[in-house]
């Protein structure tokens, strides 16, 4: 086999994926380009041509997508912030709508000196990662409980300290726990959390259905179980000032809202993301 035009293979794979259902089939299909060839997508157009053994990697690929692996298992990597992050079975993927809600963190910090944060449910170590290397003077805590996770945690917070980003400090535990954390009560200047939140009966894609974590998805019959249980634990880890942002699925905002609220809350605010659907809840702890 010669060398094959990429345009030739990208519009090819582009077509096969959204014949399979794909939902963004052109971006898939350039992501999958680009990690073959080991370049960022946007620097696709200076590599016209694929060689034979390209090819045959690339098509492989497209037709386990096609197969809906979801495309982070795949590439092995999902970024959040300025990091990329190792994941694969047995972790959730991040989702580029959490970028909304790290983004909100970090203008939360911009006043703060040296912060204490914690990021509870933190699956890949996405959000207290993505914290720590924008924040240099932070000091981070990241709880999970499901054990398959924190080794991806890990895996990814030794990576990030082995560049030169400050380490973390990863828990293994239960968010809803009396005696999770009990040393930072009252001192946390900032808490996220991305807990598991979809509904039990809900329909989903098969990338998420057949490849993300149970644990790390479903919230109960209503989603709101875990973030329910974990709002004492929010209460009694954030002084008084502080704020959390807790993203939430998007049939049941004004729920989260209204838990907070409930609990005494101020500044309580429903965020939306990019597609305009209600994503995460941040409030201020009175």
């Amino acid at each position: 086999m010669s060398r094959v035009p990429l345009r030739t293979e990208t519009k090819a794979a582009t077509e096969r994926l959204a014949d399979a259902g794909v939902p963004s089939p052109r971006f898939d299909a350039e992501s999958l380009a680009a990690h073959v060839l080991g370049i960022e997508r946007s620097r696709l157009a200076l590599a016209p041509l694929l060689e034979p053994e390209q090819v045959e990697r690339y098509r492989e690929l497209v037709e386990r997508r096609a197969r809906r692996i979801p495309l982070q298992h795949l590439t092995g990597t999902a970024p959040m912030g300025r990091i990329d992050l190792a994941v694969g079975p047995g972790v959730f993927v991040p989702r580029p709508e959490t970028e909304l809600l790290f983004a909100w963190a970090l203008a939360q910090l911009e006043s703060v000196h040296a912060p204490t944060i914690v990021d509870l449910c933190t699956g890949s170590g996405a959000l207290a990662l993505a914290l720590a290397n924008a924040r240099p003077d932070a000091a981070v805590h990241a709880v999970e409980l499901d054990p398959a996770a924190l080794t991806w945690a890990r895996r990814n917070a030794d990576a990030t300290a082995a560049a030169g980003d400050t380490p973390i400090t990863l828990y293994a535990g239960d968010v809803t726990a009396a005696d999770t954390l009990t040393e930072l009560n009252d001192r946390v200047d900032l808490l996220v959390a991305n807990p598991p939140y979809v509904p039990d009966d809900a329909e989903l894609d098969p990338e998420v259905a057949e490849h993300d974590p149970p644990l790390a998805l479903f919230g109960g019959a209503d989603g709101l179980r875990v973030i329910r249980a974990m709002l004492p634990t929010i209460t009694r880890l954030l002084r008084p000032g502080a704020a959390a942002g807790v993203e939430h699925d998007d049939s049941h905002g004004a729920q989260v809202a209204a838990l907070f609220t409930a609990a005494g809350y101020t500044a309580t605010t429903e965020h939306r993301d990019l597609a305009d659907r209600p994503r995460f809840v941040t409030a201020t702890r009175g």
